[in-house]
């Protein structure tokens, strides 16, 4: 089995979320199940030179956008037994972020069709699946069904497209259709990618690509409702036949508080995390107090990630005997809320919007809650990382964060972690009082929790698992 993974992040090389994580991680533990398994992402400028003046240029050529003739390099690298591979083009990735800019169409239609050049020119590889990864390789299952399916290299090639969070959906204006993509006069493929008169690059995968999966069972039932679908539920209704739900892991290796190098002590027990407390307390300027509780939000500041919800309970909470730290950047009105607690309430609460993979460890290691509170939540990895290092979380039931987080139970002490239903601040502020009552009131119990936080398990071997049910069924029925 032969598979290509396409994402337009991959950890080490380039990260803001959990994409960038599951692109490093995943193809790893595919490969020791047997798949060969390669990985192709753009060449940003802001990939570390440690790893740039080690890349190998492959092969040069032209791709067409419409009117346009653009240079691409394709450039390899082995790193940690994974081959990849790197479209280098200036023009559209010598930027100082991934993504964000008013050509971001144009830079990921090049990046579609360059992909699809550089398979005839990877030699000793040919891919039985494309594994297509979010809107920016979306038009890849498009072209190969429209335009590429009677070519005889590629008529083999089957593909599928995941979806790590529908919210992004690649939505650009109509003109885009002639004017980036050249297709004027191919009428019924308008209508495969028309969504308002606008153009949707996912609505375009979700469509054609051979099977179509998510990352969480519970988001994969959940986008298929006008609730959760963003617009594209009566798309994914109609294809939910190819639909699937498979959690994501994380690299449990990568993740481990017994070897992690970011920490300044290490542990297996959570006895272990009050040195890590301690650091952080001060390394975050918060009064170093042992007894208090730490609460912490690791986050890309941004609308479906609950911060609306926080908003109006932090002044309450933070009048009380706890302390808050933030790590994340995002949209300007939600960092704007928590710099104004940190100037505000400087003995509780401490904010940094600079993002920091290292602190955001010792931030795992040395919380004693983390609070998840998203509107929808397609798998969340944080949750995971954090129960790895005995943090436990408190989070809303939704997507991943249903699937991961079994609500403490103070009958029998089952669970590993809180969570409330409903999408409202009052609940949310409930629940953070309901856990802080067991912190503060039932230490014995707390440990527990805190143990079978660190109990739970995510690692990549049962993902990979059923992605390789998956690859065999899309392949071979």
């Amino acid at each position: 089995m032969d598979v290509l993974f396409i994402a337009a992040e991959a950890w080490p090389f380039a990260k803001t979320g959990g994409l960038g994580d599951v692109a490093g991680s995943l193809p790893a533990a595919l490969k020791a199940r047997g798949v060969n398994v390669r990985v192709i992402m753009p060449l940003y400028s802001t990939i570390a030179k440690e790893y740039k003046s080690q890349f190998k240029l492959r092969d040069e050529f032209k791709v067409n956008l419409s009117w346009r003739s653009q240079y691409c390099g394709l450039k390899e690298f082995q790193h940690q037994g994974i081959h990849y591979y790197f479209i280098d083009n200036e023009y559209y990735f010598k930027r100082d972020r991934l993504y964000g800019y008013g050509d971001d169409d144009e830079r990921f239609a090049f990046f579609c069709r360059a992909v699809l050049k550089s398979l005839r020119r990877m030699d000793d590889f040919r891919p039985d699946i494309l594994h297509c990864h979010d809107w920016h390789t979306a038009l890849i299952p498009f072209i190969v069904r429209n335009s590429y399916a009677r070519r005889a290299f590629y008529f083999p090639i089957k593909t599928l497209f995941t979806i790590h969070n529908l919210y992004y959906q690649g939505r650009f204006g109509g003109d885009v259709f002639d004017r980036v993509l050249g297709w004027a006069g191919h009428g019924d493929w308008w209508e495969q990618l028309e969504y308002y008169g606008d153009i949707n690059y996912m609505k375009g995968a979700l469509l054609t690509a051979d099977a179509i999966s998510t990352v969480s069972p519970s988001y994969a039932a959940e986008i298929q409702t006008e609730a959760y679908g963003q617009g594209l539920d009566g798309v994914l209704r109609y294809r939910s036949q190819a639909l699937s739900g498979i959690l994501n892991g994380i690299d449990e290796r990568f993740f481990d508080p017994a070897l992690d190098p970011a920490l300044v002590s290490w542990y297996t027990e959570p006895a272990g995390k009050a040195e890590n407390k301690a650091a952080l307390q001060e390394e975050m300027g918060l009064p170093v107090q042992a007894k208090t509780p730490l609460l912490c939000v690791v986050s890309r500041l941004v609308e479906p990630k609950g911060i609306d919800l926080l908003d109006p309970i932090l002044e309450e909470l933070l009048r009380e005997e706890v302390q808050l730290a933030v790590l994340g950047t995002g949209e300007r009105e939600y960092e704007n809320i928590f710099k104004y607690y940190a100037e505000h309430y400087p003995d509780n609460c401490a904010f940094c919007y600079n993002y920091d993979e290292d602190l955001a460890h010792r931030i795992y290691a040395g919380a004693d809650i983390i609070l998840i509170p998203s509107r929808f939540e397609p798998c969340g990895l944080t949750q995971m990382i954090a129960m790895r290092y005995g943090t436990v979380p408190l989070v809303r039931e939704t997507g991943g964060l249903k699937d991961t987080v079994a609500a403490y139970d103070p009958a029998d002490g089952s669970g590993n972690g809180f969570s409330f239903k409903n999408y409202n601040p009052a609940e949310l502020l409930d629940t953070i009082r309901g856990a802080l009552a067991v912190y503060r009131e039932q230490p014995a119990a707390w440990a527990a929790l805190a143990r079978q936080a660190m109990d739970s398990h995510f690692d990549w071997e049962r993902s990979a698992a059923a992605y390789m049910g998956l690859y065999k069924k899309i392949v071979f029925e």
